[in-house]
């Protein structure tokens, strides 16, 4: 799917954005990409853009949004920062992708075996990455401990993509107008880096 134009992005629903997203990513699993004809793209692009959807995502390199959803140049805004937390510059991009361009859906995609969250969970400190780990805090709060690490530190990243999803909607007024309009979706995700599969939270 290739949002090049205002006409076809306003066809899409924030709930056929989420099926598009699905199919994508089943498409990757299976290796069975579609043929994206890349400078195509990128020349149909020129005179403006129309993504579909927002992604809000960790800045782990196992885990490109247009690769693991299967999408082409135009169809998503990319937001990436480690441990996909929630800041007033992340809020500022995310309005501009839904008030100003028009995307039906935001997706806050956290992943298994995430760095940021293990850090957060260690309590490591280094410099400027201690204020971004303290975000985590909340989520470590609010997840049982677990004696497998492994699984704690997901089950920290599951409640992070919750967490970061009420700070949207709590920090946002523009954001939760617009979903509370039914003119887009808020939805959480999590992306297996084992299997490649994302699981949706609807």
């Amino acid at each position: 799917m290739n949002a090049t134009d205002k006409k076809t992005q306003s066809e899409i629903t924030p709930d056929k954005g989420i099926q598009l997203l699905k199919e994508g990513n089943r498409r990757f699993i299976k290796s069975k990409q579609a043929s994206h004809e890349f400078s195509r793209e990128m020349k149909a692009t020129t005179q403006g853009q129309y993504p579909y959807a927002s992604i809000l995502s960790c800045i782990d390199s196992r885990v490109p949004a247009e690769i693991v959803f299967d999408q082409g140049i135009g169809d998503l805004f990319s937001t990436r920062i480690a441990g996909n937390v929630i800041s007033d510059d992340v809020l500022g991009s995310l309005e501009f992708g839904a008030e100003l361009a028009g995307a039906k859906l935001i997706v806050v995609l956290g992943h298994t075996s995430c760095g940021a969250v293990t850090g957060a969970c260690n309590n490591v400190k280094a410099g400027n990455l201690t204020g971004l780990l303290a975000k985590i805090k909340p989520a470590i709060e609010k997840t049982e401990r677990k004696e497998d690490e492994k699984i704690f530190i997901n089950a920290v990243s599951k409640n992070n993509v919750a967490e970061s999803i009420a700070e949207i909607r709590h920090r946002s007024e523009i954001l939760k107008g617009l979903e509370d309009q039914g003119t887009i979706r808020i939805i959480g995700a999590m992306y297996d880096i084992h299997t490649g599969a994302v699981e949706f939270y609807e």
